[in-house]
C-alpha cells in the first residue's frame, strides 16, 4: 500500500513515531501554500522562517532515508490550497491511503476531516504527539464547573504529571503558586542576557517568497534571522535560556523596559509551537534546574505554570469553544485598528515601543502583549476580531489554538469571562509601576485630563463608566466602582470629553 503523509507547517518533530522506521512505500508530503501565507496578513519573519524550518525538517527526513516530497511556494505544479496539492499527488504517484496529523487550528481540522470523509481512500488521522492533554480534557475537567478557573486546571497537571511536588503529593515549598513573588520591575540590574539565538542567512528564500506574489508587513530581517530552523537549534537555546534568564525569569516576569526587548523571557514558544520542542522536555530541564540548585523554586514554579498550566488550558478552552469562540463580542466594541499598529508610530512610548519592538522582531513578551497593546484595545474599544487578526499575523508563535483565546479571551473579555474573571485593563499606574515607559513619554502619566494627559487613565475609567451594566457586581470589581462612585458627576463629564477628543486615536 503507498501512503502518502501530510505535515503541516507547525508539526516539525522529528520524534514522532511515524519516523521511526523507513518505509519505501510512505511518502512525506509538505507544501508552501498561499492558503496558509494569505488567510490573515502575516509577519515577514513568520512566514520566513516557518518556511525555512520546514525546508530544513524536509532535508532531515530526506537525510534519514524517508522518501519527500517537497513543494516550494514558486513550484510551477503549486496549487493554492493543501487539498488541491494532495489531490494532484493523490492521482500522480498511485496513492492508496492518506494520512494526517491532527491539526491544532479548527480550520485546518474542518478542512482535512471534510477532504478525509469525501475521499474515496481509506484515510486516518494520528496524534500530534505533543500535548500534554486531549482536546477534550480541560472540558471533561470542568464538565460540573461554573468558572473554568486556570488554577484548579494546573494544580490537576501537577498533580497528574507529578510536577513540583513532595514524595506526599503536595506542592513543593508549601504551596502551588508563587505569583506573588513574580511581579517586580526591573531596575537594570541584572543585565538582560545577551540573544543566544544563532542568525541565519535568508535573503535568497526572502526573494522567492516575494516574486511569488506573498503580501506581509513587519521587517523581514532575512540576512539575520534569529529563530530556530530545528531540533538541534531549539535544545542549544533551551540550554541557554535555562542558564542565563531562567534564574531571573520569576522575578522579572512581567516588568517591561524600554532598553530591554525580552528581559528573561525564554523565547522558546517559536520551537514549541511548531513542535521542535515538547512540553514536557521543556519542563522536565526546569524542574531538575531547580532541583540542582540552579534557579529558585518561584522561577521555575513560574515558568512551568506558563506551559504546564496556561499553555495546555488555553487548548482547551480553544477546542471546547470553537468555532463560535472566534466571533464573540460581549462589549460589542467595533473602532478600527488605528494605522500605528502597523508603524508603531504613537507618541504613547509604551505602545511605540511594544508595537514598534513586534513590528520589527515578530515578537513581544506577554505583559507588552496583554498590559500595553491588549489594554489600549480593551480601553479603546478596538474591534476584538481585528485585534485577534493582528496578533495572529504579527506574532512568530502565534498559531490560533493558542494564540485566539489569549487575545479575544483573556485580553479583550470578549467572551464575558469565560476564562479570564475580570477584564485585564490598568490607567498608567500599572504600567508606571512595572516599566520605565512613561519617563520621557509625550503624555503625563499623573493627568486623567487636559491635552497632555496619558490616554490610558481617562480611557481606564470611561471603559468602567461605559460599561457599568456588564461589569457592576463582579467580586473583583468592586473597588474600581467604589471609587467610581465617588467621583463627581462633572469629573466623569471631563473624562468623557476627554475621551471623545481622542476620536480613532490616530494621533494618539
Amino acid at each position: 500500500m503507498k501512503t502518502l503523509r501530510l505535515i503541516l507547517g507547525d508539526q516539525l518533530n522529528p520524534q514522532h513515531g511515524w519516523f521511526a522506521k523507513r518505509d519505501p512505500d510512505v511518502l512525506y508530503v509538505m507544501m508552501e501554500v498561499r492558503q496558509e501565507t494569505d488567510y490573515v496578513l502575516h509577519h515577514a519573519q513568520k512566514i520566513l522562517a516557518i518556511f525555512a524550518a520546514m525546508r530544513d525538517f524536509a532535508g532531515q527526513l530526506t537525510a534519514a532515508g524517508h522518501r519527500v516530497r517537497y513543494i516550494a511556494i514558486d513550484d510551477a505544479d503549486n496549487r493554492p490550497s493543501l487539498t488541491a496539492n494532495v489531490d494532484h499527488l493523490i492521482a500522480n504517484h498511485a496513492i492508496e491511503r492518506f494520512e494526517y496529523q491532527a491539526p491544532d487550528e479548527w480550520r485546518l481540522d474542518r478542512q482535512l476531516a471534510d477532504y478525509a470523509r469525501a475521499l474515496h481512500l481509506p484515510t486516518a488521522m494520528v496524534d500530534s504527539e505533543h500535548f500534554l492533554t486531549a482536546r477534550e480534557d480541560a472540558a471533561e475537567l470542568f464538565a460540573d464547573r461554573q468558572h473554568w478557573l486556570m488554577e484548579h486546571f494546573y494544580r490537576h497537571m501537577r498533580s497528574r504529571h507529578r510536577v513540583l511536588l513532595q514524595d506526599d503529593g503536595r506542592p513543593l515549598g508549601g504551596q502551588w503558586n508563587f505569583d506573588h513573588d513574580n511581579r517586580k520591575p526591573w531596575p537594570g540590574l541584572p543585565h538582560e542576557p545577551a540573544d543566544w539565538r544563532q542568525g541565519h542567512d535568508h535573503r535568497a528564500l526572502w526573494r522567492r517568497i516575494q516574486a511569488a506574489g506573498v503580501t506581509s508587513f513587519g521587517e523581514p530581517n532575512a540576512g539575520d534571522l534569529r529563530w530556530p530552523l530545528n531540533r538541534s537549534e531549539a535544545l542549544t537555546y533551551l540550554d541557554a535560556f535555562i542558564e542565563h534568564a531562567l534564574p531571573y525569569f520569576g522575578t522579572y516576569q512581567d516588568a517591561l523596559s524600554y532598553r530591554a526587548s525580552r528581559l528573561f523571557h525564554s523565547l522558546l514558544s517559536f520551537a514549541l509551537n511548531t513542535k521542535m520542542l515538547g512540553p514536557h522536555e521543556v519542563i522536565a530541564r526546569a524542574e531538575a534546574a531547580f532541583r540542582d540548585g540552579s534557579i529558585p523554586l518561584a522561577a521555575a514554579e513560574g515558568f512551568i505554570r506558563q506551559i504546564l498550566g496556561w499553555r495546555e488550558y488555553v487548548r482547551g478552552v480553544y477546542w471546547a469553544n470553537m468555532p463560535g469562540y472566534a466571533v464573540l463580542n460581549f462589549f460589542d466594541h467595533h473602532r478600527p485598528l488605528p494605522p500605528w499598529f502597523w508603524t508603531g508610530q504613537t507618541r504613547m512610548r509604551c505602545l511605540a515601543h511594544s508595537i514598534g519592538q513586534s513590528l520589527e522582531q515578530a515578537y513581544a513578551h506577554h505583559i507588552q502583549r496583554l498590559m500595553v497593546i491588549g489594554n489600549f484595545g480593551l480601553l479603546a474599544g478596538l474591534d476584538p476580531a481585528a485585534l485577534h487578526r493582528w496578533y495572529l499575523g504579527v506574532y512568530i508563535d502565534a498559531f490560533e489554538w493558542v494564540e485566539l483565546p489569549n487575545t479575544l479571551g483573556m485580553s479583550q473579555f470578549a467572551d464575558g469571562g469565560r476564562l479570564a474573571t475580570k477584564p485585564y485593563v490598568s490607567s498608567a499606574a500599572y504600567v508606571d509601576r512595572m516599566s520605565d515607559y512613561c519617563k520621557g513619554c509625550h503624555y503625563d502619566k499623573r493627568e486623567r485630563t487636559g491635552p497632555r494627559a496619558c490616554p490610558f487613565n481617562a480611557l481606564y475609567w470611561n471603559f468602567f463608566d461605559r460599561h457599568r451594566p456588564q461589569l457592576e457586581g463582579r467580586p473583583r470589581l468592586s473597588m474600581v466602582f467604589r471609587q467610581l462612585d465617588r467621583m463627581s458627576p462633572s469629573a466623569l463629564s471631563e473624562l468623557r470629553q476627554k475621551v471623545v477628543s481622542l476620536g480613532d486615536f490616530e494621533e494618539v
